[in-house]
Formats: structure tokens, C-alpha cells, sequence
């Protein structure tokens, strides 16, 4: 019996894409950027951003970087983040506070991108700082980055979980 693995699927979205002008002897040459962001939906999520001279390819070249430079997050059964936490990035910076169920994605075009495709579907954003969109996905990615369960937290610092939430009598 030969089990066959299948491909991972990933979630896959554009977040924007740029036309470049560049101005020459003979008139105007275009090119395009574009930024794509790559997750599984269940907390692994990526970033890329590729240039070409049409935007099909830009998208693809984005797309595949997205699916290289994959980072896990640690998200909660509830599929929100298990901690407040700011991400920066140069003159952004990205706060994200969990939500209750139902509550949804509040958040600008960016940032639920990234969320999306990480699969997180509860949390509140505000993006503060500079609203490029390239700093705001880079800030966000850097928030995802600083997430930590309460397990890992417990283990990094050698301590049991009750030891680490205190006794609630």
C-alpha cells in the first residue's frame, strides 16, 4: 500500500500591486510590483514581493517567495492570539489584541491579509504610525513573530503552568 502525500494547500492573496514608471530616451518604460501573502491557514503564514514587467508574472514571483519565507504562529484553539502584542517595523507599528468568537477581523487591508492566511479569524488591529503597506505586512509578520503560548512560555522559563498563572483560590 503506497500512500501518497498530498501538497499542502496554501491560502493565497494579493495585497497590492504597484505599476513603476521609468522614464527614457524613448518614453516611458512600465514594470510592476506586487506584494502576496501565502498561508495555510492553521499558523503558518509568509510574505513576498516581486517585480516583473507584467503583473501576472510579479504576482507568481511573489507568491513563491511568500510560500519560501514561511514562519509559524502560535494562535489558540478559539483561533485568536493568545496575547496583546505591537509589531514594528521602521515607522509602523502594528497592535493586535485577541477577541472573543464572533468578533471577527478588525483590522485595514494589510493586516487581515496576513491574518487570513495564518488563520486567525478573532483579533482588533490598529495600525499606527505609517500606513505603507509594506511596513504595515512587515510589522504585522514581526507581531506574529513575538507570539508565544502559555506552554512555551511555562517551559522557556522552567516552570510549571501553575506556577506561571499563580494559584486562584
Amino acid at each position: 500500500m503506497i500512500i501518497k502525500e498530498q501538497p499542502e494547500q496554501y491560502i493565497e492573496k494579493v495585497v497590492k500591486i504597484n505599476r513603476v514608471t521609468k522614464v527614457v530616451r524613448g518614453g516611458r518604460r512600465f514594470s510592476f510590483n506586487a506584494l502576496a501573502v501565502a498561508g495555510n491557514g492553521n499558523g503558518k503564514v509568509g510574505i513576498g514581493f516581486g517585480k516583473a514587467k507584467e503583473v501576472p508574472e510579479a504576482i507568481r514571483k511573489a507568491i513563491e517567495q511568500a510560500k519560501k519565507n514561511m514562519i509559524e504562529v502560535s494562535i489558540t484553539k478559539r483561533k485568536t492570539i493568545p496575547h496583546d502584542v505591537v509589531g514594528e517595523f521602521k515607522a509602523t507599528k502594528v497592535w493586535m489584541k485577541p477577541a472573543t468568537p464572533g468578533t471577527g477581523i478588525i483590522a485595514g487591508e494589510s493586516v487581515r491579509a496576513v491574518l487570513e492566511a495564518a488563520g486567525i479569524h478573532d483579533v482588533l488591529t490598529k495600525v499606527i504610525g505609517s500606513k505603507n503597506y509594506l511596513n504595515v505586512v512587515k510589522a504585522t509578520i514581526e507581531a506574529l513573530k513575538q507570539l508565544e503560548n502559555p506552554v512555551e512560555t511555562a517551559k522557556k522559563r522552567g516552570i510549571t503552568l501553575k506556577q506561571l498563572f499563580g494559584h486562584y483560590d
